[in-house]
């Protein structure tokens, strides 16, 4: 990468990782802390409000997506990340589950991600392309290790409350990585230039996009149901909710490790279909793995092996599928297909979080990691027939 595609990939990748940060820091905690607000005592309406900001996401990818191919990636990453710290002040001065839902919800009003990605598919070449999405996908990765730490210990400090004060100046920080960190945007296009309704249509139905939006649905509400479960399972192997990040966060260090030794060699000798497949097929293994660990003695060194080898396959699959996603869309079009794919993962992670509450309320962890496996396994089949090349042959064909 060149001095220029790596200020562009740290800064971007920083801006990421401290919204997802505040995001990712409530996870270990929400479904225990929330017990202590009006109607906490109901878990189907907390995991509700865990994944709100996930559902409002949802619904503003795509405009917001739109909205930076029209009037520039940076003006939408400063409207969503004031939105962002909004909901979080929402969040510390809140004292039921309602109000830690609507604070979520503004929260999901944040929803950047498609500008972040589409400004980073901008400013970086095809063949370091899928590299600067591996810096997002890694400090998504490595903040949601640093979360599962600083969520339990800050909690312990002040509940909730501390954990929504202290994102508030991470949504303030990354505004000023913006103004001073990353490299000044392309002028948006003209309206000549512009994508027009009928490309949008197809990019909704383009086969391997179409592949790709629904892997990030599940890959992100697998992530988020396993969450509702995988706390409390940890807890009856002896471990505090205190101390339980010292569990997650050296599982989550040695899968970077795995992943830059597969990912990028792998993707240039033209083998990203078997990891890709294997990636996923990992992560099936590891939902029935613990499932089977949920019916009889848990065991933390079991539990830290399988939490491992999820990692692995989720930190190669946040890595590579939004890499492809770039490259397969027009540029001129490139913020609207990433808005969709954004949305699908905003989808995934209000499903994740609301239906697996629902499960885990009627029938456990173990209807959460069978779900899980179910959910899984669909996407594999479905993701089979995807045609995987080499990233410096992959071309984009409108026609497709």
């Amino acid at each position: 990468m060149t001095p220029f595609e790596r200020r562009s990939g740290f800064s971007l990748a920083s801006i990421y990782a401290l919204r997802m940060l505040g995001l990712f820091m409530v996870l270990p905690v929400f479904m225990l802390d929330a017990r202590h607000y009006e109607g906490g005592n109901n878990t189907s309406d907390v995991g509700l409000a865990m994944g709100l900001y996930g559902l409002v996401q949802a619904a503003l990818q795509i405009p917001f997506g739109v909205a930076a191919d029209h009037w520039g990636r940076k003006r939408v990453i400063y409207l969503g990340l004031v939105l962002f710290a909004i909901g979080s002040l929402v969040g510390a001065l809140a004292t039921s589950v309602t109000g830690l839902a609507w604070a979520r919800a503004l929260q999901g009003g944040g929803a950047i991600s498609a500008a972040v990605t589409a400004l980073l598919a901008d400013q970086t070449r095809d063949e370091v392309r899928t590299k600067g999405m591996a810096l997002i996908g890694g400090s998504i990765g490595l903040m949601f290790a640093l979360s599962l730490v600083l969520g339990p210990f800050l909690a312990g400090i002040g509940g909730l409350k501390t954990i929504f004060i202290v994102t508030i100046f991470l949504a303030l920080s990354g505004l000023c990585i913006v103004r001073w960190w990353t490299p000044v945007e392309p002028e948006p296009p003209q309206n000549k230039d512009r994508i027009e309704f009928s490309e949008l249509v197809l990019l909704l139905s383009h086969k391997d996009l179409l592949r790709l939006d629904l892997g990030v649905f599940v890959l992100y509400a697998v992530q988020l149901a396993t969450w509702v479960s995988l706390p409390a399972l940890i807890s009856q192997a002896g471990i505090e909710p205190s101390q339980q990040g010292w569990v997650y966060l050296p599982t989550v260090l040695m899968s970077f490790v795995v992943m830059g030794a597969t990912l990028f060699p792998m993707e240039r000798r033209g083998l990203l279909r078997p990891l890709f497949l294997g990636s996923i097929a990992l992560v099936i293994f590891v939902q029935l793995g613990w499932f089977y660990l949920s019916l009889g003695s848990i065991n933390i060194v079991s539990l830290s092996i399988f939490l491992f080898l999820f990692f692995c396959g989720f930190n190669i699959l946040e890595a590579s599928q939004p890499s492809l996603a770039s490259r397969l869309a027009p540029v001129r079009a490139r913020g609207a297909a990433l808005g969709v794919y954004n949305t699908l993962q905003s989808l995934g992670i209000f499903a994740g979080a609301a239906v697996g509450g629902w499960v885990a309320s009627n029938w456990g962890a173990q209807g959460v990691f069978l779900t899980c496996t179910v959910f899984l396994t669909l996407w594999l089949v479905l993701a089979w027939p995807m045609v995987f090349v080499r990233k410096d042959t992959l071309q984009t064909d409108r026609a497709h």
